[in-house]
């Protein structure tokens, strides 16, 4: 539920009282359509290999080989030389892909640290393993979501 400051609120009452209603139910109408820039975009995957259930371990640490430019909102550009920690691996299905999901780590690109998304395994080398302990889940429709 969208929530609205005071001064938000005095706003419309005040419009009311000078505009007539016809304006004001317009105003009012767009001021409470909600637009999401969130899209749901189709599976990579239906199963994922994470350091524990909630995918909140990172797995290892990696290397960009090469660039990567994003095909979509569900993955993250990627620049040769870049480090990236690795959330989780996903389980391709025959003939696919294999992507992994991570964040860019790195005070030069400060701009994209905490942005978690997908990107190809082949363009990265792990340099480092947290943990050798993981968990097989399924992955869900959030795990695609683009925001």
């Amino acid at each position: 539920m969208r929530t609205y400051t005071h001064s938000q609120q005095s706003l419309v009452l005040g419009l009311l009282a000078r505009m007539g209603y016809p304006l004001v139910i317009l105003l009012c109408v767009g001021l409470l359509h909600q637009t999401t820039r969130a899209v749901h975009m189709d599976k990579l995957a239906d199963q994922k290999i994470c350091g524990d259930a909630e995918c909140s371990y990172v797995l290892s640490m990696a290397t960009v080989l090469d660039y990567f430019i994003s095909p979509d909102c569900r993955f993250l550009n990627l620049r040769k030389g870049q480090v990236v920690y690795v959330y989780s691996k996903l389980i391709a299905a025959e003939g696919a892909g294999v992507f992994w999901s991570g964040s860019i780590y790195s005070e030069r690109y400060v701009d994209q640290m905490g942005i978690i998304g997908y990107f190809p395994a082949t363009v990265v080398k792990e340099t480092q393993r947290f943990t050798e302990n993981t968990v097989k889940i399924q992955t869900t429709d959030m795990d695609f979501y683009c925001d």
